[in-house]
């Protein structure tokens, strides 16, 4: 039965029924939508809106529908239209005419703002929790190797050295951010949108903050057309899921540049790696590899939303009915992929003999010789010239800086003193005591900040996951 047949003699072609049904797609909101409807059925009922007695009937005869269809997924009617109507019509099979009262002081407008932003909440929740625990594994890599010093990179280039544990420490900056944008997300995502009716309000004594307390809420929307025409949740979402797969991204490009044997790094372990249909030796990266690609599908569910929303006029059209699956995706994808890189990098064991080589070869003391003269009054870009001389030197005689001695080194400057002589890259990485650098105290430092700050995502995410209600919860409630 649709919820809007009276006005209409004919029937929608089966073509058109079939286009415009989003069941295939909206079914995963079952949950969300029977815990709105408890939540309004009960704030109905305490406002005198509808019988105590039908609300009653209408909360257990939900509460029913929930757990039959948490057993046994429906198959997919699409004269049944949306996950609205498939519960409506459950709910009529079960309490007969009283399930029309539900919808009472209600649109499908507003109810499915309110489904989705559930929805989000929820996920961005599950996201938050996902980061936590591969920052967690990254910190735990960084703990087991204190001492590891590798090359750093510019422009793909041996650089200058830094230890393992920072270079680390850096991915685990940047998930830190995500999940701060994340946790700002959930702010603006966890507003109330019930209420709204179709665009204008509701002409009924309705309780909204009563309704978003039960919902556990933050808020209550303060416009009733922004209300129902709002998706900027999602879009902020989809945008921070975005700029958290980029980053999944690179850390993923590096496992698949260090697992090479041009690299070295590391061996990925076997669990998270496949092999070849024509070459026995081979050991392919491709969960990597698959992070790395699925980047570009999300990258496109946030254009894809926001491209839904360019041009809409207020309040409610149906043009929003395509942001659920854009942002579905992007969730689901993003989720995966944190999860199973999470499990690949607490696998991976680092070499550190490959490490420590790569970290003292070409010339990445350089700088550091150059900061030698600088300290000792030489201007810095004189300084710069002068190791670039050196530099040249050691190529066109085949040996390190580290192999020349004081005299050869004071040829080029006399400025050069006896510390210069065989400076090696944990030395360089040592000199790097300040905030921020990659010398051992502040990376010990940096270490245990981050694990606070982990600690502070972890103990946000069981705070949040306390607060929301489950179908159960509302159903047992006490009446008032």
């Amino acid at each position: 039965m649709k919820q809007w047949g009276g006005r209409f003699h004919k029937a929608a072609s089966a073509s058109a029924e079939a286009f415009n049904a989003s069941l295939p797609v909206d079914i995963r909101l079952y949950r969300e939508d029977i815990l709105g409807s408890i939540a309004h059925a009960r704030m109905l009922a305490r406002q005198g809106i509808i019988p105590a007695a039908s609300a009653r009937q209408i909360v257990e005869a939900l509460g029913a529908i929930h757990a039959e269809l948490a057993a046994s997924p429906p198959p997919l009617d699409l004269a049944l239209e949306d996950v609205h109507t498939l519960v409506e019509s459950r709910l009529r099979a079960r309490v007969g005419d009283d399930a029309g009262r539900l919808h009472t002081a209600r649109s499908r407008n507003d109810q499915v703002a309110l489904d989705l932003r559930l929805f989000t909440r929820a996920a961005l929740v599950e996201q938050i929790a996902a980061l936590a625990a591969l920052q967690r594994a990254l910190l735990e890599r960084a703990a087991a190797y204190p001492d590891a010093v590798m090359p750093g990179y510019t422009h793909l280039q041996r650089a200058q050295p830094v230890l393992l544990a920072h270079h680390l420490l850096a991915y685990v900056a940047m998930l830190q951010r995500d999940s701060e944008r994340l946790v700002d997300a959930y702010r603006r995502t966890n507003v109330l949108p019930l209420g709204a009716g179709a665009l204008a309000g509701v002409p009924y004594p309705i309780d909204r903050q009563y309704v978003a307390t039960l919902l556990a809420f933050d808020a209550v929307s303060p416009n009733s057309l922004d209300a129902v025409a709002d998706r900027d949740f999602a879009v902020e979402s989809a945008a921070a899921l975005a700029l958290v797969q980029a980053h999944l991204s690179r850390l993923a490009e590096e496992w698949v540049l260090w697992s090479s044997s041009e690299f070295g790094f590391i061996e990925i372990d076997e669990a998270y790696a496949t092999g070849s249909s024509i070459m026995p030796q081979k050991r392919n990266p491709d969960v990597a590899e698959l992070i790395r690609g699925k980047t570009g599908r999300v990258y496109g569910h946030l254009l894809g939303l926001l491209t839904i929303l360019k041009g809409l006029p207020l309040a409610y059209n149906k043009d929003l009915q395509e942001d659920k699956a854009a942002l579905f995706d992007a969730v689901d994808t993003v989720l995966a992929c944190t999860r199973i890189a999470a499990e690949m990098v607490a696998a991976t064991e680092f070499r550190r003999d490959r490490l420590a080589a790569a970290a003292e070869a070409d010339f990445s003391t350089a700088t550091d010789l150059a900061d030698h003269l600088a300290q000792r009054g030489v201007p810095f870009r004189e300084a710069h010239r002068v190791v670039g001389e050196l530099v040249r030197y050691c190529l066109a005689s085949g040996r390190t800086l580290a192999e020349l001695s004081l005299a050869e080194l004071q040829r080029f400057s006399p400025h050069f003193t006896a510390e210069a002589v065989g400076l090696r890259a944990a030395q360089a990485v040592a000199a790097r005591d300040v905030p921020g650098g990659t010398a051992p105290p502040q990376v010990r430092a940096a270490l245990i900040a981050a694990q606070h700050a982990v600690q502070a995502s972890e103990d946000w995410v069981a705070a949040r996951r306390a607060a929301h209600p489950t179908v159960d919860d509302l159903v047992a409630r006490a009446w008032e």
